[in-house]
């Protein structure tokens, strides 16, 4: 592939995540491509594309991919982009490059590398807001600077003491097992 083929596969697939249209990310693709994603349980196949986009559409409609930078070596292309959506009220942003390697102009193999953490907390988030439990939990499990206190006076004034018992019970044997 030659510099003008690259720049146009490049620019076919920031259109096609600007218009999240599933069809011409299958465009993109030989049938026997197969992307890995840490967003997946498994690899996709290239021909689950479509689908794929049609889901991400449905479950994050606020979805913003935008193309921040790429290059090229031969066959392998890879491309910076930033993410950004709305969860729970809250805008979140991060940031991933996918590299691929391209058979005559269309991806065999795509590996997205990204930071998760950001996704992973909303999810968190916004799980524990749907579930009056899991907030109860929360507020339960909260410490304030008072909490924290009390609860490190309590460990200093029984490690002594677990101290003492610890050396009692290695005086006796029992600490120490069965002899054989």
């Amino acid at each position: 592939m030659n510099d003008s083929d690259i720049h146009e596969f490049v620019t076919r697939f920031a259109a096609a995540w600007a218009a999240r249209d599933g069809e011409a990310f299958l465009d993109l693709w030989h049938s026997d491509g197969v992307l890995h994603s840490p967003l997946y349980d498994r690899a996709v196949a290239g021909k689950e594309l479509g689908r794929l986009t049609e889901i991400v559409r449905e479950t994050a409609p606020d979805h913003v991919w935008q193309l921040l930078d790429w290059t090229s070596r031969g066959d392998v292309v890879v491309i910076e982009w930033q993410g950004t959506r709305t969860v729970g009220g809250r805008r979140i942003d991060w940031r991933g490059v996918d590299k691929f390697r391209l058979r005559d102009g269309r991806i065999i193999e795509e590996r997205v590398y990204m930071d998760t953490a950001a996704l992973r907390a909303a999810r968190s988030q916004s799980e524990a807001a749907a579930d009056p439990q899991a907030q109860a939990v929360a507020r339960l499990v909260r410490w304030d600077a008072d909490g924290v206190a009390l609860i490190r006076l309590a460990l200093l004034t029984l490690l002594p003491q677990l101290g003492g018992v610890l050396l009692a019970l290695a005086g006796t044997g029992i600490a120490r097992g069965p002899s054989h």
